[in-house]
C-alpha cells in the first residue's frame, strides 16, 4: 500500500523524506513535488526501477526520463563534456526549470532507455526535492501523470493517475509552476531548444548573448595637465626652488 506524507508540515516532512529515500533504495518509485509540476521518479542507476517508472506512465523506452541532480557540479560526473554555452545556461537558470541534454559518460552503469548516448539533466528549485536528491543522488524523474493526461499539479492528481504503482507520495502542496521545464540540446556546437516551457526563448537568448566589449577609456586631451604656476605669480622654476627649499628643511629666502 502506498504511503503519503504531508511535507508542508515540518513533522510530516521529517518523516516523509527519509521514507521516500528508503523506498528509492528498495527499488521503489516515489512521487515528489518540483518547481514545475509533480514528478514520478526512482534511483537513476536502478534499471528495473526506471522500467517501473516508464510502465506506470504507460511510456516506452523510446522516451527516457530526465535525471534530476542536487547540484550543477554533479553534471560533470554524468556528462562527458559540458560546453561553454551549457555552462552559461547552468549558471543563469540552475536551480530552476531548465533541462539540458548533454553527452553521457559511457562508463556509467545505468539504463534510462533509448538515450542515444545522451542524458537530460536538471537541478530543480525545490527544497523538498533537493533534500531528497542530496540523500539519494541522481534520480530519474519525469512528470507524474499517465501518458496523454495533464501533468499532476497536486499530489491528489498524481494519486488519481498513478495509484498503487507508487511506493511513497510526498505532498508539497500545489505546484507553484504551471509549465514544464524548458529543454535545450547542448550536444552540438550550438544549443538547440527542443521545448519551450517555463523559461522563454528570449530569456535563453539573453543568457547566451555575448558579453559587450568594455568601452575604451578616453585619451587625455593635450594640454590638460595642471599648470603648476597658475594663479601664483611665480615662475615654474621659482615654485620648484621653493619646494626644494622646503624639502631640505630651509625656508625660502625673501
Amino acid at each position: 500500500m502506498s504511503e503519503r506524507y504531508d511535507c508542508t508540515d515540518p513533522e510530516g516532512r521529517a518523516e516523509g523524506i527519509p521514507a521516500a529515500a528508503a523506498a528509492v533504495r528498495r527499488g521503489e518509485v516515489v512521487v515528489l513535488p518540483t518547481d514545475t509540476v509533480y514528478g514520478i521518479g526512482c534511483d537513476a542507476f536502478d534499471a528495473n526501477a526506471v522500467a517501473t517508472v516508464l510502465a506506470a506512465k504507460g511510456r516506452g523506452r523510446d522516451m527516457p526520463p530526465p535525471v534530476l541532480i542536487p547540484t550543477a557540479r554533479t553534471a560533470q560526473g554524468l556528462a562527458t563534456q559540458v560546453p561553454d554555452h551549457a555552462q552559461r545556461l547552468m549558471e543563469t537558470f540552475w536551480p530552476g526549470p531548465l533541462t539540458l541534454v548533454l553527452k553521457a559518460q559511457t562508463s556509467l552503469h545505468w539504463d534510462l532507455g533509448e538515450t542515444n548516448g545522451t542524458v537530460a539533466l536538471r537541478v530543480p528549485d525545490h527544497d523538498i526535492t533537493l533534500e531528497l536528491l542530496g540523500d539519494i543522488g541522481p534520480m530519474a524523474v519525469t512528470s507524474a501523470n499517465t501518458t496523454g493526461d495533464p501533468a499532476a499539479r497536486t499530489v491528489e492528481e498524481a494519486v488519481a493517475m498513478l495509484g498503487e504503482s507508487v511506493g511513497v507520495y510526498l505532498d508539497g502542496g500545489p505546484s507553484a509552476g504551471a509549465l514544464p521545464s524548458t529543454i535545450v540540446d547542448c550536444t552540438g556546437e550550438t544549443p538547440v531548444t527542443l521545448r519551450v516551457g517555463a523559461i522563454s526563448q528570449d530569456e535563453l537568448d539573453a543568457a547566451l548573448a555575448p558579453e559587450p566589449e568594455p568601452e575604451p577609456e578616453p585619451e587625455p586631451e593635450l594640454g590638460s595637465e595642471p599648470d603648476l604656476a597658475a594663479g601664483t605669480g611665480d615662475t615654474l622654476g621659482e615654485q620648484l626652488s621653493t619646494t626644494e627649499d622646503h624639502s631640505n628643511g630651509r625656508h625660502p629666502t625673501a
